[in-house]
């Protein structure tokens, strides 16, 4: 499944860390968003992740599922491209 994850993180060094676990499940697209595409196991395990460094008085951080039939629609204006989920072949 396609997520998109915004997160607005007042704290330099909050903010950094979920940067930094956000890098480990998708690709950064904006200073604040990344594209992340995961099945259900990988996304439990980044809610976890996020649920250890955030505060939740001042923190926001936004998952949003995209459907696959919403993911076709998604346009880019600009530099830039839609992740995608590559072929990897083991030789």
């Amino acid at each position: 499944m396609f997520y998109l994850v915004s997160y607005d993180i007042p704290e330099t060094k909050r903010r950094t860390k979920l940067a930094k676990i956000l890098e480990d499940f998708g690709d950064r697209v904006q200073y604040s968003v990344f594209e992340c595409i995961l099945d259900i196991k990988l996304l439990n395990k980044l809610v976890k992740r996020i649920q250890k460094i955030i505060n939740e008085e001042d923190d926001s951080i936004r998952i949003y599922s995209v459907c696959a039939g919403c993911e076709k629609e998604i346009k880019v204006m600009g530099k830039g491209k839609v992740s995608k989920i590559e072929n990897i072949y083991v030789i």
